[in-house]
């Protein structure tokens, strides 16, 4: 399937596609006019890919994820990626907890129950 079709069906752009391919993501073959060549399990190992963006991991990770994902065998320990995932996903659950933490003192400031501290006076 050409780069076309394949945004039309996953509903992501060639640019991003290209991005892919340039980051090790999605392996293309090349036709003999330049044209890019996708086959049917591309669909998935984009939404895959995708899924894994929006959870936060890097290109670098996500990389490193493919290979423990598929028939082929991982190039990698797939064991230490998934301390670094863990690791990831857990400074989620920390940076959540903050923002929770950050917008419960404002909706307290709002609500007019917690006013902001005065500054100390300057001698």
């Amino acid at each position: 399937m050409r780069i076309s079709e394949l945004a039309r069906v996953t509903g992501v752009s060639t640019r991003s596609l290209r991005y892919y391919e340039e980051q090790g993501l999605l392996p293309a073959r090349r036709l003999g006019n330049g044209y890019r060549d996708y086959d049917e399990r591309a669909v998935q190992q984009v939404a895959f890919i995708q899924d894994l963006y929006r959870a936060g991991l890097s290109s670098e990770i996500i990389r490193d994820i493919l290979p423990c994902t598929t028939d082929a065998g991982p190039q990698s320990d797939c064991g230490l990626l998934r301390s670094r995932v863990e690791r990831v996903r857990d400074q989620l659950a920390d940076q959540e907890r903050q923002l929770a933490e950050r917008r419960e003192t404002l909706e307290r400031y709002l609500a007019g129950s917690d006013a902001p501290a005065s500054p100390a006076p300057r001698h």
